[in-house]
């Protein structure tokens, strides 16, 4: 399935209409403790980006799975947003525009 974030395609197509994927990850205490020592020295906290990255990639693909069960060829128009849900833990949500090419 084409994934993009435009929606300049040369072919022409059918706008199945909208998609999303969510969801919702919370912190690890133990990574909470290692993210405050790297606060202190400071440079990327890598276990937080290994975790988001993980989410946008589970976000993604349950938006692809809902474009599927349309019928869609691709996805175009994503767009990621995040958003904190409670204390320590946070949504992260995919979200783009289900299309079928025409023939």
């Amino acid at each position: 399935m084409l994934l993009s974030t435009t929606d300049n395609l040369e072919k022409k197509y059918e706008v199945l209409g909208l998609v999303k994927g969510n969801t919702i990850q919370s912190r690890h205490v133990g990574r909470d403790i290692m993210a405050g020592f790297k606060q202190i020295i400071g440079g990327e906290i890598k276990s937080y980006t290994q975790m988001l990255d993980k989410a946008r990639q589970q976000a993604v693909k349950r938006m692809e799975d809902e474009a599927k069960e349309l019928g869609a060829d691709a996805i175009i128009e994503i767009r990621f947003t995040t958003s904190s849900i409670m204390q320590a833990a946070s949504e992260v949500l995919a979200y783009g525009t289900a299309i079928k090419y025409l023939q």
